[in-house]
């Protein structure tokens, strides 16, 4: 099994979910409004320069880093699933600009169903 975290734009959201829905990946869970940043906002050299402190740099910065809001979307599919899931969420979200959102991939354990004890992918549905 597999867990995806995808860090998304909010206006996706909708349309991730039904595209999940329509992959077969009915069961996800979507975390409220959370705000973050990557570097993709800032060329990396003016971040370097700003961080290692230089006023030029941070002029250029314009002031502190502005956060972005975003929704966290987690699913865990068996192992078969995983490349479906993450095509499904690379083909609603991606604009091709920055700020597209950023998918994580980890493996799972074990899961369990607390209502019935069931575990491994039976519980995942």
């Amino acid at each position: 099994m597999k867990e995806l975290i995808a860090v998304i734009r909010m206006n996706k959201v909708n349309a991730t979910k039904k595209a999940l829905i329509d992959a077969g990946i009915p069961a996800f869970t979507a975390t409220g409004r959370v705000m973050g940043r990557g570097v993709g906002q800032v060329h990396s050299d003016i971040l370097r320069g700003a961080e290692a402190g230089h006023p030029e740099a941070i002029a250029q910065l314009g002031g502190p880093p502005r956060l972005v809001a975003k929704r966290i979307l987690t699913v865990v599919v068996p192992d078969e699933l995983c490349k479906t899931a993450i095509d499904t969420i690379i083909a609603t979200n991606q604009t091709g600009n920055h700020g597209d959102g950023k998918i994580f991939v980890t493996p799972i354990i074990e899961t369990v169903r607390v209502r019935t004890g069931e575990t491994g992918d039976v519980a995942l549905g």
